[in-house]
């Protein structure tokens, strides 16, 4: 769990030039690596790959290295936006008549980043000598690996707790959507013991099947964690998959999150009412949130300024507000609007930018708005660790 932001965090300068100062044990380490000498170098590195320090960290410095055969070896992730910003020295350097490469940098001590080694500019790879991973990416991702900084810190309100009593899961249930032309599938969180509690608020998340899968979002397990620690009022919530159902392959968010009115009609006349007719959910806008990231972000914007009646509550992430900037007038137009807003983004390569513009419209506006901002990239690492503050500032008790 984060707390708001008051003032902006600024990021620190990467870079891997030698005119930055390194710390006395960082300073050693790699002082030995590049000594010439067989023994030492065969000696440090057993020690680093014994120990599980590589990435070797020290503050906010970072050593990456890799051992093997390899004419170009470079690091592409969060930190140079995975190859698009050109500026971020990203390349290793090999250590003379050895196999070993190496890059260094400098990063934000509380920075979390996903990662890859990319070889020959063809074969991408997780660290080999590097234990943690994040997965990333739409149905479901794939495996990146995770450079984890020293002030970094694990949000146990996020993990799955064996002792924490569980939800019910309802997967994959389909509704016939005449706005869309074409079926949706979408699951449901109840609390556990749900019917203990009458009617409750009720969320609808995008991108529903990545907020639900357990190496990306998580969700249903912080939703566990929450309700079990009264941080939160006990909550019904709708993820809905942007996946044809026949075809999970083809994955429809480009369109449907697009500040699609077809999209919202789905919602507003069918999705909602059909959840209304079969589960204890208020009916109140300020008991009914969307929630979404990236071009989720967007659309959850997008509904709450165009149906301020229907959700009062806005849920958004890392919002992709740059391909369609004309939300920002729909928000400025609609300054008059109460609404709760969580608003939470990344400060690498991620969408500070576009969030702070959307900030700077909500302070004229009529909305309650939180915003916070952290040293992580465009990532699934970064939204799952902050879907908790969003849920507290949406529905606590």
């Amino acid at each position: 769990m984060r707390k708001p932001l008051v003032l902006f965090i600024l990021l620190l300068t990467f870079s891997q030039s030698s005119a930055q100062e390194y710390g006395n044990s960082f300073t050693q380490t790699f002082n030995k690596l590049i000594s010439g000498d067989s023994l030492v170098i065969a000696t440090t590195l057993d020690n680093l790959y014994g120990n599980l320090k590589i990435p070797f960290i020290e503050n906010d410095s970072v050593l990456f290295l890799y051992r093997g055969n390899a004419t170009t070896v470079e690091w592409m992730g969060d930190f140079n936006g995975w190859g698009y910003v050109k500026d971020f020295p990203n390349k290793g350097q090999k250590i003379t008549n050895t196999n070993i490469w190496y890059l260094k940098c400098k990063f934000s001590p509380d920075a979390r980043l996903d990662y890859k080694i990319l070889i020959d500019g063809v074969n991408w790879m997780i660290d080999p000598a590097n234990k943690f991973q994040q997965w990333s990416g739409v149905g479901g991702g794939s495996p990146n690996s995770e450079l984890r900084m020293p002030q970094w810190k694990e949000d146990l309100l996020t993990v799955t707790q064996t002792e924490v009593p569980k939800g019910e899961l309802i997967s994959d249930v389909l509704i016939n959507s005449k706005s869309l032309g074409y079926q949706v599938t979408y699951s449901l969180y109840l609390p556990h013991n749900y019917k203990q509690y009458g009617a409750m608020p009720v969320a609808y998340v995008t991108d529903g099947y990545e907020y639900m899968h357990q190496q990306l979002g998580n969700m249903p397990a912080t939703l566990d964690n929450l309700i079990h620690q009264k941080k939160i009022q006990p909550i019904i919530t709708v993820f809905v998959d942007n996946r044809e159902p026949v075809n999970r392959a083809n994955n429809r968010r480009m369109t449907e999150l697009a500040m699609n009115t077809k999209y919202l009609d789905f919602f507003i006349n069918e999705l909602i009412p059909a959840i209304q007719i079969q589960y204890p959910v208020k009916a109140e806008a300020k008991n009914r949130a969307i929630i979404g990231t990236s071009m989720g972000g967007l659309t959850a914007t997008y509904f709450a300024f165009t149906r301020p009646d229907v959700f009062g509550l806005v849920g958004i992430q890392s919002p992709a507000f740059y391909t369609r900037p004309q939300i920002y007038k729909l928000c400025e137009g609609n300054a008059e609007v109460q609404l709760k807003i969580s608003m939470t983004t990344g400060l690498i390569n991620d969408t500070s930018a576009e969030s702070r513009k959307l900030g700077d419209i909500l302070k004229a506006s009529s909305c309650v708005y939180q915003y916070r901002e952290v040293n992580e990239g465009h990532s699934w690492g970064n939204w799952r660790r902050l879907i908790d503050d969003i849920l507290i500032d949406l529905f606590s008790k």
